[in-house]
């Protein structure tokens, strides 16, 4: 039964007060002590998937401290705070004023730059991160806060959603963030915990649906992996890339069908250890079916593939991340990089991903190539030297930072 938004209203307000009143704890704490900090482990999941150096932040008091004492640092949270007190209960309002402006994170990113609480979170340094990751702050909040378009509207953003149910999305994550919650930076700024909110409320935490990907259905391939001479294979890896059905219930496309048998047949070849099968949950928006896993399944229950030897990407949704996620595994399972893996796929597909436009198209999106495409072997086969660059989160793309 779908409750009235003034029920919802007084039911939130009555988890609010109890969540934030003077000594609301569990464990018997004085009302003296303040309001006991609980943890949410989806919160805590997201917040680290996402946003990894403002969430170690958060968790370090000292360097927080050290941070807020920056007189420019300083003026600017206080400003940012007076914009959403000017708001008082207009939700919209309160949602544009999480927004970080250009010059908020030049100040955060200048203050990263200069060492004050940060550590380095990426091959580019700290300031690069801090821009990343407060443009990923903007990206929800406008996306799935204001109704902001976003790059790929046939996959990622809310889709269509009532004004009532956009509203009470609003409303509770402007209660959630201010609702403490142990290891949070609530204490440096609300938005990240708003943003956070608005994407559980949103059902879209498919960033962390998989994780760690060292475990679950790779455990087997990674512990394997360790054992690899990597000298005595050709290539680090084969690469599937995905190309999503766009039927409602259907598992793989056609395409990807046709994928499966390519990598099948170049997997028997011996000339690569392992296959990395990339593809998340994209097309059509919101299927249940995570592209990556399916493929998996059809290799080892059609062509007898050994799940040992096969390691599998559910997040990407666009070509450019098959290859950038597919790097990041190959990192992980300690893959050389100065040796090429392979990229497997249909003849269009393939010719797309060598086209110059393709290398404008990384820049674009990613920032980097994400691995320099070499040699053809084959209409169906390009080689593929990857790059550590690809280590770099970006939470930008929520669905897939």
């Amino acid at each position: 039964m779908r409750r009235s938004p003034a029920r919802l209203a007084a039911m939130v307000a009555v988890a609010f007060s109890l969540a934030t009143a003077p000594g609301h704890a569990r464990t018997g704490r004085s009302p003296e002590a303040g309001p006991e900090l609980v943890a949410d482990s989806t919160a805590a999941r997201l917040s680290q998937r996402l946003f990894p150096l403002l969430d170690a932040l958060g968790s370090d008091p000292a360097g927080l401290n050290a941070l807020q004492a920056r007189p420019e640092v300083g003026a600017m949270l206080r400003a940012r705070h007076a914009r959403r007190a000017t708001c008082k209960s207009d939700l919209s309002c309160i949602a544009q004023a999480m927004v970080w402006t250009d010059e908020d994170a030049r100040i955060l990113s200048a203050a990263a730059a200069a060492g004050q609480g940060m550590a380095n979170a990426a091959d580019d340094g700290p300031a690069a991160q801090v821009l990343r990751e407060v443009g990923g702050i903007n990206a929800i909040v406008r996306t799935y806060g204001l109704g902001q378009v976003p790059p790929y509207p046939q996959i990622d953003g809310a889709g269509m959603v009532d004004p009532q149910e956009i509203r009470s999305r609003l409303q509770a994550a402007a209660w959630l963030s201010q609702t403490l919650r142990s290891g949070s930076l609530q204490a440096l700024d609300p938005s990240v915990e708003f943003a956070l909110a608005l994407l559980d409320g949103s059902d879209r935490t498919d960033a962390i649906g998989y994780e760690p990907l060292t475990g679950g259905l790779n455990a087997d391939a990674m512990k394997r992996a360790r054992q690899i001479d990597w000298k005595r294979h050709r290539y680090s890896a084969l690469i599937v890339t995905g190309v999503g059905p766009e039927v409602p219930g259907m598992p793989l496309s056609p395409y990807g069908k046709y994928h499966l048998r390519l990598a099948a047949q170049r997997f028997a070849a011996g000339d690569a250890p392992l296959l990395i099968v990339t593809g998340g949950r994209a097309h059509p928006r919101e299927t249940r079916f995570a592209e990556a896993e399916e493929m998996r399944r059809a290799l080892i229950e059609r062509y007898g593939v050994p799940a040992e030897a096969i390691v599998i990407e559910p997040h990407a949704r666009h070509t450019t991340t098959n290859l950038r996620n597919a790097t990041r595994l190959l990192i992980a399972m300690g893959a050389p990089l100065d040796k090429d893996a392979l990229i497997v796929c249909n003849p269009d597909q393939s010719a797309m991903i060598e086209n110059p436009e393709f290398v404008k198209r990384n820049e674009r999106e990613l920032g980097y190539q994400p691995g320099a495409v070499g040699a053809r072997l084959s209409p169906t086969e390009l080689a593929f030297r990857p790059s550590a660059r690809s280590a770099r989160v970006d939470p930008r793309d929520p669905l897939d930072p």
